[in-house]
Parts: C-alpha cells; sequence; structure tokens
C-alpha cells in the first residue's frame, strides 16, 4: 500500500514538473506573436432612425426586391423593426428559410437593418400589416395594444392568477361517498 502510494505521488510529482517545463517553452513563442499587428473588427456603423415610416418603405422594398417574397409588411418602434414576408402559399419549407436568410442578409447590409427580425409566419405577416395600417391612420399605440392583446390572448387565454379549484361540494361528497374527485367523470371518480 505504501508503495502505491509513494509510486503515486512520485508520477503527480514528475506529470507537474513535465507541464511547467513546457509552459515555459511556450512562453516565448506567444510573446512574440504579441508583438505583431493588431487589427481592430469594426461592424458597419448602425444610424440613428429618425423617420420610421421612411425606413419602413425602405426595408418593405429591400424585402420584396428578394425573390420569393409576392409583399412585406414592416413596422419599426425604436431602434427594431419587425419585417413579415408573404411568400407562395406552396413554397416548401426549406425554400421559406432560405427566402427569410436571404431577406435577413439584405436587411443586415442596409445602415438602419442591424436589428431587423424576418418572419414568414401568415398570421404575425398579418399582425404587422393591422399594426402598419393603423399607425399610418395616425392611431399607433391603438393599433399595436390591439395586436397585441391577441397575440398574448392566444398563447395564453387566461392567466393563472385567474384560475380558481373547485371547491367540494358538500351535498355531492355525501352522496358519492366521501371521495374529492374534481376531474369530470359521471362516476365520481370509481
Amino acid at each position: 500500500m505504501r508503495r502505491l502510494l509513494a509510486a503515486v505521488l512520485m508520477l503527480s510529482v514528475f506529470v507537474g514538473c513535465s507541464q511547467e517545463q513546457q509552459q515555459k517553452s511556450a512562453s516565448p513563442s506567444q510573446a512574440s506573436n504579441q508583438n505583431g499587428v493588431r487589427v481592430q473588427q469594426t461592424a458597419p456603423a448602425k444610424r440613428k432612425i429618425l423617420n420610421p415610416a421612411e425606413v419602413e418603405a425602405r426595408f418593405e422594398q429591400l424585402a420584396m426586391s428578394v425573390p420569393g417574397v409576392q409583399a412585406a409588411n414592416c413596422v419599426v418602434y425604436g431602434d427594431m423593426a419587425v419585417v413579415g414576408i408573404d411568400v407562395k402559399q406552396d413554397m416548401d419549407r426549406s425554400k421559406i428559410g432560405t427566402v427569410k436568410l436571404a431577406v435577413a442578409e439584405a436587411l443586415h447590409k442596409d445602415p438602419y437593418g442591424a436589428n431587423a427580425i424576418v418572419t414568414a409566419d401568415m398570421d404575425l405577416d398579418q399582425r404587422l400589416r393591422s399594426i402598419r395600417d393603423k399607425a399610418r391612420e395616425g392611431r399607433p399605440i391603438i393599433g399595436f395594444a390591439e395586436e397585441m392583446a391577441d397575440i398574448i390572448g392566444r398563447i395564453m387565454p387566461q392567466l393563472p392568477s385567474d384560475m380558481t379549484r373547485p371547491m367540494p361540494d358538500a351535498s355531492k361528497d355525501a352522496n358519492s361517498g366521501g371521495t374529492n374527485d374534481f376531474s369530470n367523470n359521471p362516476h365520481g371518480g370509481q
């Protein structure tokens, strides 16, 4: 047992020392690389959106210039834009993904398009069109609020805080043998 412990201890010392020598020998080559030329990577400057209606029209035109896009709807909110594209109904799912990627690349190259999101979902495209139309009618907040309420209503039709557990009825419990089954089972859970 002592010999095994001594062997493990000696092995760990040798491994530790060899790693230290490897680190010392690697240091001079790393130091020479640090004296090389430094290049700072820069992304294209994103411009501040001052006229959302102009940017919406620009993004819609950029999206419709991509082959496969039949129509486009854009909503700009602050520095963020959401572009909904309409493609042929019979288009293959992989082709739709390719078209979305092409639209996203076209928007990314635009100085205003760095924060643009592209969707090909028909329902979201219709909602974006509704928001855009109401904004053009001079009712941007109402249009946005109504559509967000519809979207949230579809995602979560009932809030968890609104849900209450039904309380057992004493007369039903007496007739059903005292079970506390809250399901819709007509046999009282039996």
